[in-house]
């Protein structure tokens, strides 16, 4: 079998955390992680086996495929449940398992006393000395079951390693959690709270004591950049890989008169509410409140019994338009109501697809990933959930987003997954949305997000 040669980013890469027992990767998606990962731990394999925790849904796309194309000879498991428990079993090198299992292991090895279950295995990580986090920003929040989960069996690994292309993709205390779980606190310190105090200024928002936004101070990014770049590397994706830009198109429609109706009906209602009961909104209520007004403006309005009226389809023929005009495509929906109208309209205008979301099964997203891959689908209709990471969809020469989503690692993962390593040809990224409404809005703090954002990767990579 030949193994494909490694790119440059990879070398330097390797080279990096080869002295280094702990280590985060924040290189852009696309730029070969996986494979140094497996480089790293198949060169430990007389030192222990290996744990490697992904999404699900890149568990076997992505890990197992590559594998089996780098490290062909290097034993693996895939520990999913309901068999999770048969697959640790096994005589293998490197176990790959979803994010979710974290408790399942911590609940095996210590039990739970306050629930009364005992420990069925508290030697389940005998014999391992590597830790490999992808998307390590699924354990950004301290206080999560997860992150408890993790925080006990962490230091069963004397190596470990934290994976992803988008760290601090909502707010700059997200870095905190990933930083300590691969150093113990060395270098942002062992407390959230006290590092929150250090890097933001807190800002009332509301009446509440409660209600508080912190605000990064200026120029704290470099400052975070400066304490964790010695274990920290960092590649451009442009930097590493010679292929056509990708360009980004915003598709702007007014809303039917009826559809407006609705919308400014549900806004004027939701300020009232808000400015009547300000003491008991929370952001999750104004969460949600948002999230209703962007379900108006994609179509639907839900009524009493939560079930979905459709008021208006110009977004979908608008979508199926683009489609029709453009060769392979890649289309990320957010929400069940807006799946069931796209697949209404691809039926109707004869657009052959398949679909990854929650609902389909690991084969059944493999399935689909391959019929698109050999141009027997002209569409991949995804959830960003389901589908923004890992997978390699370079037949695709565009993404188009139903609706701008306010989620920034969703929305640059997601569009990585035309635009990667294998794309020969031109990309786009299309986003559409409806004028006057939430739509916008969101559109614009998701660029707002990606500025921080680049700001804290760009001195990252300068001071490599």
């Amino acid at each position: 079998m030949l193994i494909p040669k490694h790119f440059n980013n990879q070398i330097e890469s390797f080279d990096f955390f080869s002295p280094k027992p702990r280590g985060l990767d924040y290189s852009d998606p696309g730029t070969g992680k996986t494979r140094i990962q497996l480089d790293l731990a198949y060169a430990r394999l007389h030192e222990g086996k290996a744990l490697v925790i992904a999404p699900k849904k890149i568990v076997k796309l992505a890990w197992g495929n590559d594998i089996t194309k780098f490290c062909p000879t290097m034993r693996y498991a895939i520990a999913l449940a309901p068999k999770r428990e048969q697959a640790f079993n096994l005589n293998a090198d490197i176990f790959i398992t979803n994010t979710d299992a974290v408790t399942w292991i911590a609940l095996h090895m210590f039990g739970n006393k306050t629930k009364g279950i005992k420990p069925k295995n508290p030697n389940l990580l005998d014999g391992f000395s590597t830790l490999i986090i992808d998307e390590i920003t699924a354990f950004k929040h301290h206080t999560s079951a997860r992150s408890k989960a993790l925080a006990k069996i962490k230091h069963y690994f004397k190596y470990r390693y934290g994976l992803t292309g988008t760290p601090d993709s909502n707010h700059v205390t997200d870095i905190w959690h990933q930083a300590f779980i691969i150093d113990d606190g060395k270098r942002l310190g062992e407390s959230f709270y006290a590092f929150r105090a250090s890097t933001c200024k807190p800002k009332q928002v509301g009446p509440d004591a409660k209600h508080i936004k912190w605000i990064p101070h200026e120029g704290i990014e470099e400052a975070i950049a400066s304490l964790i770049s010695d274990i920290t590397i960092r590649h451009k994706f442009e930097d590493c890989h010679d292929i056509p830009e990708n360009f980004v198109t915003e598709i702007k429609f007014d809303p039917c008169k009826k559809l407006k109706t609705a919308y400014d009906k549900l806004k004027k209602t939701a300020v009232l509410e808000i400015q009547k009961d300000a003491q008991y909104v929370s952001a999750v209520n104004a969460a949600a409140l948002m999230t209703k007004l962007m379900q108006t403006a994609s179509g639907v309005v839900y009524d009493e019994a939560r079930e979905g009226v459709i008021i208006d389809e110009e977004r979908y023929e608008i979508l199926t338009d683009l489609i029709s005009q453009r060769q392979s495509c890649v289309v990320f929906f957010h929400w069940k109501h807006q799946r069931d109208l796209i697949i209404q309209h691809f039926l109707k205008k004869k657009i052959t697809y398949g679909l990854i979301d929650g609902t389909t099964t690991d084969i059944q997203s493999n399935r689909a990933v391959e019929r698109f891959q050999q141009g027997l689908y002209k569409v991949i209709l995804a959830h960003p959930q389901a589908a923004a990471h890992g997978l390699t969809l370079t037949r695709g020469t565009s993404t188009i987003w139903v609706g701008p989503t306010y989620n920034l690692e969703h929305y640059i993962q997601g569009n990585k997954r035309i635009y990667r390593a294998g794309q020969t040809k031109r990309t786009e990224t299309v986003v559409i949305m409806a004028n006057d409404t939430m739509d916008e809005t969101v559109y614009d703090r998701l660029q707002d997000k990606n500025i921080k954002q680049m700001n804290l990767l760009n001195m990252l990579q300068e001071l490599r």
